[in-house]
C-alpha cells in the first residue's frame, strides 16, 4: 500500500507533541488531571478563548467526552436532538442510548441541523407521554465535511436559549472545522453551553477536552467523568500534549494544512472530471468513482467505501496533519492511469 486515506488518526503523534512527552517522560507527575501540564494546558486554552469563565475536562477519546457531557446534562426523561448523519447516532454503537437518553434525529441539511429541525422536534415531543428534548447536537466541523457558519451557529444557539435546550458541539474535527468556517475560536464560548476541543483527529495520541460554558451544568463533572470510566489515572499523558499545542499555533496550523491538501485533492478531482458527492471545505472529501475505479485503486491506497451514488460508488479521502503535497499528487497521478 503507497498511503492511507482512510482517516486522521492513523499516524501516531505530531512530532511536537511526542517531544514534549519524552521531555517529561522521567517527570513524577499527580494523576487523574491535577498535575502542572494540565492546569497550564487548561490556562492556555481559556487565554485563546479569551474565556476565564469556563471549566476545561480532559478525557481520552470523543466517546467518553460524548457520553459523559450529554448523559451528565439531561435528565432520565430527556432526549438529545441531531441530525441523522451525527456521529452519536452512527459511529458510537448505542453509547448514548446506553446512559438511557434517546437520539432523536432529523435530517438535517448538508450535515447540519437548521433551527427549523428544532421547532419541529420540538412540535412533535408535546407531552409527557413522549420523551423531553433537552439538547441539540451538532459536530464542527460534520460527519461529510461540511461546517456551520457563525450565522448558522447563532441562530442555533439563541433557539436554544429561547426553548430552554442546552446546545453542545462536537469538535472532534475541530481544528479543521475552524479553519474552513468564519467561526473564530474565541467565539465559540457565546455560541454554545459546552463543546470539546478533539485532539485524537489531530494529531494527538489521544485526548479530548471538554470545555463547559454554562455555569448550571459545571458542579460535580469530575465525578460524572469517573463514574462514566472517561478518567484517566496518568490524566498528564493528555495534559501534556494540550499544553504543547496550544503554546503556540500549532493547533490550528493542522487543520489549516489538511484543509490546504484536501482542497488541493478537490481541485485535481475536478479538472479530471470526477464527481464529488458535496461540497466539502475541510479535510473530508467524497469523490464518485465506478466500482472497476474503487477496486484498482484500493491495491495501493486505503480509504473508507461512503455509499452507493446510482451505479457507482462514493469514497472518502481523508487528509490529515501529516498527509503531504507530494503523495497527494501521487495519487493524482495514479487516478489519472485508473481513469484512462
Amino acid at each position: 500500500m503507497k498511503y492511507s486515506f482512510k482517516n486522521d488518526y492513523s499516524e501516531l503523534c505530531h512530532p511536537a507533541l511526542l517531544e514534549a512527552l519524552l521531555k517529561a517522560s522521567t517527570e513524577q507527575n499527580t494523576g487523574y488531571g491535577l498535575d502542572k501540564h494540565t492546569e497550564n494546558a487548561k490556562y492556555l486554552i481559556k487565554d485563546k478563548l479569551e474565556s476565564d469563565n469556563c471549566d476545561i475536562h480532559f478525557v481520552t477519546g470523543g466517546t467518553q467526552a460524548n457520553a459523559s457531557v450529554i448523559s451528565h446534562i439531561l435528565r432520565p426523561y430527556e432526549a438529545v436532538l441531531a441530525c441523522s448523519s451525527g456521529h452519536i447516532n452512527v459511529y458510537e454503537t448505542g453509547a448514548i442510548e446506553a446512559t438511557g437518553h434517546k437520539v432523536y434525529t432529523a435530517a438535517g441539511i448538508d450535515g447540519k441541523l437548521t433551527t427549523a429541525d428544532i421547532e419541529a422536534a420540538l412540535a412533535y415531543h408535546q407531552d409527557e407521554h413522549m420523551v423531553k428534548i433537552g439538547m441539540v447536537y451538532i459536530s464542527q466541523s460534520t460527519e461529510i465535511g461540511t461546517v456551520y457558519s457563525f450565522a448558522e451557529l447563532k441562530a442555533l444557539y439563541e433557539l436554544c436559549k429561547e426553548k430552554q435546550l442546552y446546545l453542545y458541539i462536537d469538535g472532534a474535527r475541530l481544528s479543521s472545522g475552524l479553519a474552513a468556517s468564519d467561526v473564530e475560536f474565541n467565539q465559540l464560548k457565546e455560541l454554545c453551553d459546552v463543546m470539546y476541543i478533539g485532539g485524537t483527529k489531530i494529531g494527538m495520541l489521544s485526548g479530548e477536552a471538554i470545555v463547559i460554558f454554562n455555569d448550571q451544568l459545571k458542579s460535580y463533572f469530575r465525578y460524572h467523568i469517573k463514574n462514566k470510566g472517561a478518567m484517566l489515572a496518568k490524566g498528564y499523558v493528555l495534559g501534556i500534549q494540550f499544553e504543547a499545542a496550544f503554546n503556540d499555533n500549532l493547533y490550528f496550523e493542522m487543520g489549516q494544512h489538511e484543509n490546504e491538501l484536501a482542497h488541493f485533492l478537490s481541485n485535481e478531482l475536478k479538472e479530471l472530471g470526477i464527481p464529488l458527492l458535496s461540497e466539502s471545505p475541510t479535510n473530508q472529501i467524497f469523490p464518485i468513482f465506478t466500482k472497476e475505479q474503487v477496486e484498482k485503486l484500493q491495491k495501493d491506497y486505503a480509504f473508507e467505501i461512503w455509499e452507493p451514488v446510482d451505479d457507482k460508488i462514493a469514497i472518502r479521502f481523508v487528509t490529515s496533519w501529516a498527509t503531504t503535497k507530494e503523495v497527494c499528487e501521487e495519487l493524482i497521478e495514479d487516478i489519472k492511469v485508473v481513469i484512462s
